[in-house]
């Protein structure tokens, strides 16, 4: 055991680089920033005091002492407020509070503004020239943006802000507190001087953002999206929101690769862009051209210097444009990035790229070019473009192949089952022209690639026969005194029906208040010394619903925007630490799916519309926690990039935009990172739900990538058979097709759930070897996790130092559960209920449904007091109910809750001081209805 400090000061320090790296200065008119120290800014925004640290849902639900509001950053960083403007944003927030929303996927896209006239603006811009406005947005899991004012447009009241403030101010500067892009079309319109995007940063996001208004930074953010003209200009926009069939029909052309081959006109910001407060020369060296025919390599320098006036920081981006051969290809595919280090004014930093070619192979999923089912290089001119967008990347190099070359064989897998049209270039004289491909349908066949792998698995552990008593441990596996698989015979049918379960949420097995344990779940599982693994919501920092704080991190889209992956790395490592300090094994996340179209909700946890950029991403956020001994989970695999109807919509795609956009950040993180844990999505992929998909789980996983981790499901995801109707409780199924742990159940230990585990056991629908192997990678995997080591005793201890949370910073080991029949009275009378205290506590219901919750309290204060308390299911918001005074005398107030998770961990909030609470009390109403119901 080896102890390791966590400074949480380095931490924030971290966190905040990453936020000023990750802004993007898209308009700096005449160098109106930065701010000279000691400026005067008008702020207006309502969202200034309420900066949205991330997106919302699993994702976002990150419990924190406090966020760092844009004034205070502004503040701290030398920059001067006008205070009467402050002063009447809190006077009318007094009587216009921030609107929390209720229940899951609930949240506003958007806050209410304060009303602004003429003469109010200008009696402020008789004050100070400079203005500041903050627009902020969010959306999330279970809630898309829309095409709708307030969201991806700006609302009535915004516009007039901007108009107002434009035309009273000499300086204006229009700044986005969003997890992803938004219409920038009213820039032409209202001409504001500067515009940044600082997307979401965390619970210190605000700083990094100061950093840059400041000059303390130097902006260095690149777009990891292009910003069209209008959201009708996405190629994907026509075929999104569809509540049963979702067709690809853009295919490969996903963002730049559309836009750069088909429709230049129709953008504002090109992908890779941003500015900078200095200037910069990117010089290309000569491009070495080297390697077999097997194993080709272009490999060159770049010298970036420094032209301008201020320290900066550049990012050199490398494009390739490949022939068209038969295929068809985009004009422009990203293949390297390297970002400078910060660079003094006529400094010179030499970068070098060496690049495979394999990496920007095409996928021949119709075998035009004689070659099905393989990545290719088409013969022809390759020509290589370096410079800081994709947009203004010169061209520095070019090469010829003389004839086609095959890089990779692989078979047809997760082909689509529906015929569709798909986009494909037309070339002619030399012009590129939109066209289209039809793409057929093909037979269900998974039950035969199954079935063709299924002889392979029984030679391997029909040997592996159960044997009985014994006192084998997992340590002895460890210590190498038998090996795994003649561990795996000491399993029963009954534990490996039992190890296939994931249990929660809450489970009390793990850490309080977490997403799901796994692995140990069963009493026999545990005497076969198998720990139980903690898993943790998500990609912006842990969601403990315990009410314990954690540190909330940059949304994912920022990460990318930074084009920084070592400086990823290292935030995460950090994140890892405070992992161990929590006893969380695993994190859900990183998010890796691709932003097809701005409206997605959860773009926020996703990286890029680029495949490249979100695997260098995603891997350098795996590396980090890897360092620190725990793991993260790549989700939602695969292609989930729309939340609406998120259980049902059928993506329709093909091979090749699979294997080239939505499935190449999974295998870069699995090849390069050694990822080790995958989340399958909600949702179907050509016909077949994912939790169940015997090509994406295994063929293309396990047989073509050399996966050697473990997947699961989808918080009570479904799962269907080829040809069948998906439902909650096949199991076997989803066993078959090496998806590993259904999360989540009940209870691991008893059959709760009802699944057909063991039934299909008996009637011979599964092998026992098939279950075996799924032990095998869950076992083989907790092996060489922290909760592993809590067993053996040498995990390492971590010690948090410079931590200044008041609050909810210490661990919570042991939350009381109690246990919820249908009539049940839990006394809360120990409750600490001073103003700004949580009471935390769990709940074990033995009937999943719909409940009626009593809160019964009494205030010694009149009937004119207000003292509220928000209750929280999970992390949820429930309700927030507020008490008059009542003279001494017991009131109750009532809500309605879904309780569909066996453990739940409720959280009482109290936001005044003077209640005194009696007890809680539960009654069972009715059986759950569908969660999309909520």
């Amino acid at each position: 055991m080896n102890e390791i400090t966590l400074d949480w000061n380095k931490y924030c320090e971290l966190a905040r680089k990453v936020s000023a790296e990750g802004c993007v200065l898209l308009k700096n008119t005449d160098s109106v920033l930065p701010y000279k120290k000691g400026t005067e800014i008008a702020l207006f925004g309502r969202i200034q005091n309420h900066y949205y640290k991330s997106g919302t849902g699993s994702g976002g639900m990150v419990n924190v002492d406090k966020i760092v509001t844009i004034p205070e950053a502004l503040k701290e960083s030398g920059l001067v407020l006008n205070k009467e403007l402050a002063a009447t944003y809190t006077e009318w927030e007094k009587t216009n509070p921030y609107e929390e929303g209720v229940g899951w996927g609930k949240e506003l896209w958007c806050q209410k503004e304060m009303p602004l006239t003429e003469d109010f603006v200008a009696h402020i811009a008789e004050q100070t020239q400079t203005a500041a406005i903050i627009i902020g947005r969010t959306a999330g899991e279970d809630r898309d943006n829309g095409n709708k004012p307030g969201s991806w447009l700006l609302s009535d009241e915004e516009k007039q802000m901007i108009k107002l403030v434009r035309k009273a101010f000499k300086s204006v500067t229009v700044i986005f507190n969003t997890g992803n892009i938004t219409d920038m079309s009213f820039i032409a319109e209202y001409n504001p001087d500067a515009v940044i995007l600082a997307w979401q940063g965390g619970m210190i996001g605000a700083l990094g953002l100061a950093d840059i208004l400041s000059g303390t930074v130097s902006p260095s953010g690149k777009l990891s999206d292009t910003i069209a003209k209008s959201i009708e200009d996405y190629p994907s926009h026509k075929n999104f929101g569809d509540p049963l069939r979702n067709i690809y029909e853009e295919d490969i052309y996903v963002g730049y690769r559309y836009f750069e081959t088909f429709a230049k006109d129709k953008v504002l910001f090109p992908f890779g862009f941003g500015l900078s407060y200095s200037t910069f020369s990117i010089k290309p060296g000569k491009f070495d051209f080297t390697g077999t025919k097997e194993n080709l390599k272009v490999s060159f320098s770049v010298d970036v210097t420094n032209t301008g006036s201020v320290p900066a920081k550049e990012t050199v981006q490398v494009y390739v444009q490949p022939p068209q051969g038969k295929l068809g290809k985009p004009l422009r595919n990203l293949i390297a990035f390297e970002k400078t280090e910060e660079l003094k004014p006529s400094q010179t930093q030499t970068l070098k790229f060496s690049i495979d070619w394999k990496t920007f192979a095409s996928f021949d999923d119709t075998g035009l070019t004689g070659n099905k089912s393989c990545f290719v290089l088409e013969a022809g001119e390759y020509a290589f473009y370096v410079g800081n967008d994709v947009r203004s990347a010169p061209k520095a190099g070019s090469h010829e192949l003389k004839e086609l070359i095959v890089t990779e064989k692989l078979h047809q897998a997760l082909a689509p089952v529906v015929s569709f049209s798909r986009f494909k270039p037309q070339e002619k004289n030399g012009t590129i022209s939109l066209s289209q491909d039809k793409i057929e349908a093909v037979k269900p066949y998974q039950k035969e690639h199954r079935n063709q792998f299924l002889s392979k698995v029984k030679a391997e552990y029909d040997c592996v026969k159960p044997v009985q008593g014994g006192n084998v441990q997992l340590k002895d596996v460890a210590d190498g005194k038998i090996t795994l698989k003649q561990f795996l015979s000491y399993l029963t049918d009954d534990d490996l029906a039992c190890i296939i379960r994931g249990e929660g949420m809450g489970s009390p097995k793990v850490t309080p208040g977490t997403a799901a344990a796994f692995g140990g779940v069963s009493p026999h599982l545990k005497e076969l010394g198998i720990p139980c693994v903690c898993c943790d919501d998500g990609p912006s920092g842990m969601r403990l619903d315990s009410g314990v704080h954690a540190f909330s991190l940059p949304n994912g889209t920022m990460l990318a925007c930074s084009f920084n992956p070592a400086l990823i790395t290292e935030l995460y490592y950090c994140t890892g630490l405070e992992m161990t300090y929590q006893k969380v094994d695993v994190l859900l996340g990183p998010g890796m799916n691709i932003h097809r179209y701005p409206l997605n909700g959860r773009n926020f946890e996703y990286f890029s519309e680029d495949p490249y950029l979100t695997g260098i991403c995603g891997g350098a956020m795996i590396s980090g926690l890897h360092r620190a001994g725990t793991y993260g989970s790549l989700k939602h695999f695969c292609a989930n990039n729309q939340e609406f109807a998120r259980h049902e919509a059928d993506a329709v795609i093909s091979e090749r935009a699979l294997r080239e956009i939505y499935l190449k950040g999974y295998e870069m993180c699995i090849k390069n990172n050694g990822a080790k844990v995958i989340m399958t999505t909600y949702a179907p992929v050509n016909g077949i739900w994912t939790s169940g998909n015997y090509d994406l789980d295994t063929l293309i996983t396990r047989e073509e990538w050399g996966f050697k981790g473990f997947l699961m499901t989808d918080w009570w995801a479904k799962i269907n058979a080829e040809g069948e109707e998906a439902g909650h409780e096949d199991f076997a199924t989803m066993a078959k097709a090496q998806n590993d742990v259904y999360m989540v159940c009940p209870d691991g230990a008893r059959n709760e759930h009802k699944d057909n585990t063991a039934e299909s056991l008996k009637n011979g629908t599964i092998d026992r070897a098939e279950l075996l192997r799924n032990a095998e990678n869950i076992i083989g995997f907790a092996l060489n996790t922290n909760a592993f080591r809590r067993i053996a005793g040498t995990v390492n201890k971590v010690n948090i130092i410079n931590r200044q949370d008041s609050s909810g910073g210490e661990s919570l080991d042991n939350v009381q559960y109690y246990r919820v029949a249908d009539d049940t009275r839990i006394s809360l009378e120990s409750a600490q209920t001073k103003k700004g205290t949580t009471y935390v506590f769990g709940i074990t219901v033995d009937m999943p449904g719909i409940y009626n919750v009593e809160i019964t309290a009494k205030a010694d204060q009149g009937e004119l007091a207000q003292i509220p308390v928000s209750v929280f299911f999970n992390g949820i918001l429930c309700a927030t109910v507020t008490w008059n005074g009542t003279n001494g005398k017991w009131n109750s107030k009532n809500m309605k809750a879904l309780l569909f998770s066996k453990h739940s961990v409720i959280k009482l909030y109290f936001a005044q001081s003077g209640l005194e609470i009696k007890d809680i009390h539960f009654t069972f109403k009715e059986p759950p209805r569908p969660l999309t119901d909520f």
